[in-house]
């Protein structure tokens, strides 16, 4: 017998996921994976039995409900479903998946709309943070229908603008979780940093690569991956996050001069496969690495780091990624004030999706 469940599948940024009510999940954690892993179609690496998009791109869950906190409007809890394992991991936030948050709040009446836009106040309970979210809601509803494009996306969609307010060391306790901006390991020269989503930053050339391959030739460098992951692992616990064998968390961005205009160019180990662009929080993390004095970052963007409020073009394989940072340097130290972007969100299905009862049973 099959059981519904109650979903929305939207594109949220360059990302797809399912976004669900908290009330209609039970609270235990392990039944509601195992109702998640079913809806997806996971462990599978067509995800053919589910919803699933076969890569970490679209295994992606958001689950919304009244706000825990006070100051905030919604709870949004990210989950991130894996495609060739029975695994679903809370260990970082989605920036993307984000975008999709506020009209999905709105909509199911969590939010009252406004005419014109709509702020809603976002906690992400990944991180304890708040973002706050820019719905565009013309005539008192959530418009989804624009001129706005963001690489890697076709077509064009509403802007909806991202604040993010607090997100400083959110994951792992610093902006710079190692208290270093740029230290040694393996012989590489790397800037740990956590300005929303913990991210180690490398020099392409140190691998002997330039930063402009595809995806698809850095996932098919297998001598390449051994020795990301092998510097993932060492800095896991130093950057606070502990074993980080199985969990998404830190990435890992190749950084290269920019080839088109942009800061500088990245490719996003995230940290298995490589991102096909680059995601939101990511993107602010490697950002505000060009603005800490020393980081890898700011000596490959040729940057000298001072005070006020920047703009940034993060180069990646499908395009660019524009973050603004308003931050100051204050003793030789680098304090972000706030970080802003822009994003699109579209509703592509609203209705029930099917999941076996034997999910919502105890094992």
């Amino acid at each position: 017998m099959l059981r519904s469940l109650p979903a929305t599948l939207m594109r949220g940024g360059t990302s797809k996921g399912l976004y669900l009510d908290a009330r209609d999940l039970p609270a235990d954690r392990a039944s509601r994976d195992r109702i998640l892993l079913a809806a997806m179609g996971s462990p599978d690496e067509r995800q053919i039995d589910g919803v699933g998009g076969a890569h970490p791109l679209t295994s992606k869950v958001a689950i919304i409900g009244p706000s825990s906190r006070a100051g905030a409007d919604v709870d949004y809890l990210f989950l991130q479903v894996a495609v060739d394992k029975a695994e679903v991991s809370d260990s970082q936030a989605c920036g993307n998946i984000l975008a999709g948050v506020g009209p999905w709040a709105i909509e199911h009446g969590l939010v009252p709309a406004g005419h014109g836009t709509t702020p809603v106040r976002i906690h992400m309970v990944n991180t304890s943070s708040i973002a706050v979210a820019h719905v565009p809601t013309p005539a008192g509803v959530v418009e989804y229908e624009g001129d706005a494009r963001i690489d890697g996306v076709p077509g064009s969609a509403a802007a909806i603008a991202l604040e993010f307010l607090d997100i400083a060391g959110s994951a792992c306790g610093a902006l710079l979780p190692t208290g270093q901006a740029a230290e040694r390991i393996e012989g590489m020269e790397v800037t740990c940093i956590d300005n929303g989503m913990p991210v180690v930053l490398l020099d392409a050339a140190d691998f002997g690569k330039t930063g402009q391959e595809s995806p698809q030739a850095l996932e098919a460098d297998a001598e390449l991956r051994a020795r990301l992951e092998r510097i993932r692992l060492a800095l896991g616990p130093r950057m606070n996050l502990g074993d980080v064998a199985r969990k998404t968390v830190p990435k890992l961005s190749l950084c290269s001069p920019a080839a088109h205009g942009g800061t500088l160019a990245t490719r996003t180990f995230i940290p298995h496969r490589v991102h096909e662009a680059i995601g939101v929080l990511g993107a602010v993390s490697v950002a505000t690495a060009c603005l800490v004095p020393g980081s890898v970052a700011a000596r490959i963007a040729g940057l000298e780091p001072r005070s006020g409020t920047h703009r940034f073009d993060i180069e990646h394989p499908g395009g660019f990624f524009t973050v603004e940072l308003e931050a100051a340097i204050e003793g030789g130290e680098l304090q972000v004030r706030k970080a802003a972007l822009l994003r699109t969100a579209r509703k592509l299905m609203r209705g029930e999706i099917f999941v076996p009862s034997a999910a919502w049973s105890a094992p």
